[in-house]
């Protein structure tokens, strides 16, 4: 038990009870019961004259249809699937009984009624956000402003045709440091201040198809252009610790700007990069490749994902892999289709002889810090850039050999080449014989690959 006084979750927060709540109230010596909240204009005139206090309302009872007047400290939520406590089959137990079924029907249909108008609402509008032009610092967090003469000076010249523009070969611009009008020797007409002057491409949110809400540009887009700064509440550890637990987050869902809806891609035609923006840290969105007008704009959320549950990608990429945080399976061009594929080599797994862990990646073959599996008898090792992470995983970790590409459920069918793998629902015609005897691969590597001269087409990692 707490020590002195508690309060739970919802006073904490200032959450109220509201008008047509199912709830559990507790009355005297009875049992905790189900009702419902209902406005005082709505209840029986007699119930209306009753006496009560500032801050109570009138609840109606399941089952005995009774009506009172009680306060938030006398009740709580009901939740689906509440069950409350045994009850008897005859006499009062027979009453709470339907009113059990009563809560349980009235909840379900206050549900629909609520679902189906959120789905109306939200198929006119996305969500309510409070839209913000700047990071908003929450808590403890601070903004960083660095002085004048910390700013580093590029070596533009001010009569080039747009100094230290995206397509030039400006020194700040390749450290990923905004320059200053103070500082740059082109001054006002310095090109690397997109940042400090939200200089974005017209842009327009749209519904897709099985996504949900999302971005599109509404003029041509350059490779390398910035098209927007992710913008949201700057969140410290203490205040996210129920997240991923990075020194700062920028939380964009109850506050931000367009970049909040820009849905994740396998495949996608913008990154983020973290820019040093008059000497603090900033994440801006950049096309990764050009963009026609009308095109939706995506990047890769680089999820890290804890435990072995995953969630579902709807990018619909060629790609795709299927659940969010997970490396895509084959890295096909990325939005030029004269794009020239480059391609790296798959190391054969090795079967000379048992040892603790292997000593190269088993997905781009190369040696380094690697990230080992915790499943017994397993020796896979792996970059974390290979696993799309930016930290080792936290406690026990399965390595996706052991999880179907297809669903994600415990793997029976190994390619042997590399990390896919399927279980026993989809495993028929996944994998094919291999040049080895006994070795299987997927249908991801050719004759080639499986004579032992595997290849693949490489693509950019996304940086946070």
């Amino acid at each position: 038990m707490p020590d002195g006084s508690w309060f739970c979750n919802d006073c904490r927060a200032g959450k109220k009870p509201k008008y047509r709540d199912i709830i559990w109230v507790k009355l005297g010596t009875y049992r905790w019961w189900p009702a419902e909240i209902h406005h005082p204009k709505n209840v029986p005139t007699n119930i209306q004259h009753l006496r009560h206090e500032i801050g109570e309302f009138p609840v109606f009872f399941f089952g005995s249809k009774d009506y009172f007047w009680t306060h938030q400290g006398r009740v709580f939520p009901y939740m689906e699937g509440d069950r409350g406590s045994k009850y008897q089959k005859n006499g009062i137990g027979k009453v709470f009984k339907n009113a059990l079924l009563e809560a349980e029907a009235r909840f379900k249909e206050i549900k629909i009624k609520r679902e189906a108008k959120e789905a109306q609402e939200n198929s006119r509008k996305p969500p309510p956000y409070k839209f913000i032009k700047v990071n908003k610092p929450f808590g403890k967090v601070q903004v960083y402003t660095a002085d004048i003469s910390e700013i580093p000076k590029c070596n533009c010249k001010p009569a080039d045709e747009r100094p230290c523009g995206f397509e030039s070969e400006c020194l700040n611009r390749m450290l990923q440091y905004e320059c200053h009008p103070q500082v740059c020797p082109s001054g006002e007409r310095c090109c690397n201040q997109d940042f400090t002057k939200r200089l974005y491409p017209d842009t327009k949110i749209i519904k897709t198809p099985g996504k949900g809400w999302g971005l599109i540009a509404l003029r041509d887009i350059k490779k390398g252009e910035f098209v927007n700064e992710y913008i949201g509440e700057l969140i410290d550890e203490e205040e996210c610790r129920a997240r991923i637990k990075y020194d700062r987050i920028i939380d964009a869902g109850p506050k931000g700007n367009y970049s909040r809806f820009m849905n994740h891609s396998c495949q996608p035609n913008c990154e983020t990069q973290k820019w040093t923006v008059n000497g603090d840290t900033r994440v801006g969105l950049f096309a990764v490749c050009d963009v026609p007008a009308g095109t939706e704009l995506t990047f890769n959320y680089n999820l890290d994902c804890l435990g072995n549950e995953k969630t579902i990608c709807r990018c619909g990429a060629p790609n795709c892999s299927g659940f969010l945080g997970d490396r895509p399976k084959v890295s096909l061009r990325v939005c030029s289709p004269k794009g020239k594929r480059f391609k790296r080599k798959y190391r054969r797994r090795k079967s000379e002889g048992k040892k603790k862990s292997e000593d190269e990646c088993f997905r781009c073959g190369d040696g380094g810090q690697l990230v080992l599996c915790d499943k017994k008898n397993c020796t896979k090792a792996y970059h974390l850039s290979c696993l799309n992470l930016t930290k080792r995983p936290f406690g026990r970790w399965d390595c996706p050999w052991h999880h179907c590409d297809v669903c994600g459920k415990n793997s029976e069918a190994f390619c042997q080449l590399c990390p896919n793998s399927f279980c026993r629902a989809h495993q028929e015609g996944a994998l094919r014989p291999g040049a080895a005897a006994g070795e299987l691969c997927c249908g991801e590597h050719d004759d080639a690959e499986r004579g032992g001269k595997t290849q693949y087409i490489s693509a950019k990692k996304n940086s946070y």
